[in-house]
């Protein structure tokens, strides 16, 4: 009697049944990513009256003001990936040499999850709030020391500021990525270099270091495009202007003084998408590698 239910065909339904876990995913995927870039994508090979056209892009690769744009987003999404990866990094090793289930460490990753998403606006009025014109360490030093700290704030609305606000959570979202690398070296590995007589140094330059190269180079990867990407903080900080690519596609779509520029807004975004799309196929390699290790 069992061989014979065994042969007989199951349901499409029942096929089915483990696959359709996935679709709500599915759905959100195509909703939120595939048909917003699919919008761009054919919008930046169209003029105003849909026809066919390669003016936007060819406006993007002549020079001028949009390609200047891509050159001080990538300045500034280098500028705080260095800067998050190796602050970072050091901190997720201080990390993890103190007691796993200690109090500090529970709090510092706890704290780290929080701060890697205290972006956009609220982060803007915190460094606004603090060394602005009129925060409280710019009239500190003025009122009481009598010292003009840093051009009176001056330097927050610039790419200084944006550099010093994106790595404030560059750092903590570096050291929720490396962490589980660096607790991925295994004890016993160092034992086997110091039984060998290797130095700490010899240690990290022929062991621990080639183990988490990959693991800190994808990291740093993945804080280039977040900074990339990154646009709230920016529009709050950067009140005239638009030095980087997000502030520029937004002057593209909302501007009231140079109208049927929308086009180009999503021609800047399907550079950005281009740019993304690289970086983060390097970073999905990279983890490929590292996840050897870290078995």
């Amino acid at each position: 009697m069992t061989d014979v239910l065994a042969r007989v065909p199951r349901q499409p339904l029942a096929r089915a049944g483990p696959y359709l876990g996935v679709v709500p995913f599915f759905c959100y995927v195509t909703l939120f990513l595939l048909w917003p870039t699919y919008i761009v994508v054919t919008g930046a090979f169209q003029d105003e009256n849909g026809q066919p056209t390669l003016s936007n892009v060819l406006t993007l690769l002549s020079g001028g003001e949009y390609l200047d744009a891509f050159v001080r987003s990538i300045l500034l999404s280098l500028a705080t990936a260095v800067a998050g990866a190796v602050l970072g990094a050091l901190l997720a090793w201080a990390v993890a040499e103190g007691k796993p289930d200690g109090l500090l460490h529970r709090t510092v990753i706890a704290g780290s999850g929080v701060l890697a998403q205290f972006g956009g606006v609220m982060l803007a009025f915190a460094f606004l709030a603090t060394f602005g014109f009129n925060g409280v360490v710019t009239l500190f030093f003025a009122d009481r020391l009598g010292v003009d700290l840093l051009g009176g704030g001056a330097w927050l609305y610039g790419l200084t500021g944006l550099v010093v606000a994106y790595t404030y959570f560059q750092i903590p979202l570096m050291l929720i990525v490396f962490l589980p690398a660096i607790n991925g070296l295994r004890p016993q590995w160092r034992e086997a270099s110091e039984n060998l007589g290797g130095t700490g140094w010899a240690y990290w330059r022929y062991v621990g270091g080639p183990v988490l190269a990959p693991s800190f180079a994808g990291a740093a990867l993945l804080l280039f495009a977040n900074g990339f990407s990154a646009y709230a903080t920016a529009a709050a900080l950067v009140s005239q202007g638009s030095p980087i690519v997000p502030l520029q596609i937004r002057a593209a779509l909302t501007s009231e003084v140079i109208l049927g520029q929308a086009n180009v807004g999503k021609a800047l975004a399907l550079g950005m998408i281009v740019i993304v799309a690289v970086v983060m196929t390097a970073y999905a390699l990279l983890q490929r590698r590292t996840s050897r290790w870290l078995r």
